[in-house]
C-alpha cells in the first residue's frame, strides 16, 4: 500500500501555515540588515518577501482565522513604505550601471544634479523604511503573526485537504487576469498606467501559482516562467518611464536636446521591451494557449474551463457548509 506523503495529508490551512512561517522568518532575518542599511540587496529581498506575504495571506484567507493585527490594509502600508526606497535604489543602479557607460563625458557632466536629487529622495525615503520597522503597527502585526504561526487557528475549510481545492486556490485570480484591457493595448502611449497594473496583477498570479507548484509536479512551471517574464518586461519599461520623468525633471530644456545619446537609449532600450512584450503576448493569449493553463491547474478533467471549477467549487462548499 502506497504512503501518503506529506503534501498529500496536509490541509489548507495547514499548507497556507507552512508558507506564511517561511515569509515570516526571512523577514525577521532582514530585519538587522536592512534597518542598518546594510546595501541595497537586503531592502529588496524584504520588499519581496512583504508582497509574497500579503499574497499569501490574500490567497488564503477563507482558509485562516488570522488576528486582528493581521489585515491586508496595514500590509499595504508597509510594502508602499518599503517600495519608494527600493524603486529609487533601481532607478539610481539602471542610470548608473546601465546608461552611464555609455555616455559622452559632457552628459554624464549634466547628470550630476539628477544623481544628488537621487540620493536626497533616497535617504528621505530609507528614513520611512526604519520608521516602519521600529514603528508600533509593524512590531505588534509580526510578533501576533508569529504568535499565530505557534498556534494557528483554521476555518473548516482550512481543514480540508489542499489537493481537493488545488484550482479553487488558483482559478479565480487567473480567471480575470486575461480580461484585463492591458493585453489589448497595441501602442503603450498614454496606456503606461493600464500596463502598470496588468503588471501588478501578472505578479500575484505568479506568486499564487508559485505557491502551489510543490503540488502541481511542474504543470505550471511554464506558465510562471511567461508570467515572470511579462512582469519583468512591463517592470522595466515602468522604470524607464520613471527614470525618463525623473531626468527630464532636473535638466532646464528638452532631454533630446541637452542629453541626446541619453534619450536615444532610453527610447531604445523602451522599444525593445515593447517588443518583446508584444511578443510574449501573442504567445500566451490565444485561446488554444489559455486552455493550456487550465489544463495544467487541473490536468485530471475533461473539460478545463473557468465555469467547470466555480460550479465544482459551489458543489464543495454547498457539501461542507451544508
Amino acid at each position: 500500500m502506497a504512503i501518503p506523503t506529506r503534501s498529500q495529508l496536509l490541509s489548507n490551512g495547514g499548507y497556507a501555515r507552512d508558507l506564511l512561517h517561511n515569509h515570516v522568518s526571512k523577514l525577521v532575518q532582514l530585519q538587522a540588515p536592512v534597518s542598518e542599511g546594510k546595501g541595497t540587496e537586503p531592502l529588496h529581498q524584504m520588499r519581496v518577501t512583504m508582497r509574497r506575504l500579503r499574497t499569501t495571506l490574500l490567497q488564503f484567507e477563507p482558509a485562516l482565522h488570522l488576528p486582528p493585527a493581521i489585515n491586508d490594509q496595514r500590509l499595504a502600508k508597509w510594502v508602499r513604505r518599503l517600495g519608494l526606497a527600493r524603486d529609487l535604489d533601481v532607478l539610481r543602479e539602471r542610470l548608473e550601471d546601465g546608461f552611464l557607460p555609455q555616455l559622452p563625458q559632457a552628459e554624464v557632466k549634466a547628470l550630476r544634479p539628477v544623481f544628488k536629487q537621487l540620493r536626497r529622495e533616497r535617504q528621505l525615503a530609507y528614513g520611512h523604511v526604519v520608521e516602519v520597522l521600529q514603528s508600533r503597527s509593524y512590531l505588534e502585526g509580526l510578533a501576533q503573526l508569529q504568535g499565530w504561526l505557534k498556534q494557528p487557528e483554521f476555518s473548516r475549510l482550512g481543514n480540508e485537504p489542499i489537493r481537493e481545492w488545488l484550482l479553487e486556490w488558483q482559478g479565480p485570480c487567473l480567471a480575470s487576469l486575461f480580461l484585463h484591457p492591458g493585453w489589448q493595448v497595441a501602442s503603450a502611449a498614454g496606456e503606461v498606467e493600464v500596463l502598470h497594473e496588468l503588471r501588478r496583477q501578472i505578479k500575484q498570479a505568479r506568486y499564487r501559482l508559485e505557491n502551489l507548484a510543490a503540488l502541481e509536479g511542474g504543470q505550471t512551471a511554464a506558465w510562471i516562467s511567461h508570467f515572470k517574464q511579462g512582469q519583468e518586461l512591463l517592470g522595466e519599461f515602468n522604470d524607464l518611464q520613471v527614470l525618463r520623468r525623473a531626468i527630464s525633471d532636473q535638466v532646464p530644456g528638452r532631454l533630446d536636446q541637452e542629453l541626446p545619446q541619453l534619450e536615444w537609449l532610453l527610447s531604445q532600450h523602451q522599444r525593445h521591451c515593447w517588443e518583446q512584450w508584444r511578443e510574449l503576448v501573442s504567445e500566451v493569449l490565444p485561446p488554444r494557449q489559455r486552455r493550456r493553463l487550465w489544463q495544467s491547474l487541473s490536468p485530471g478533467w475533461v473539460a478545463c474551463r473557468p465555469w467547470n471549477w466555480v460550479k465544482a467549487g459551489l458543489r464543495r462548499a454547498s457539501a461542507l457548509f451544508g
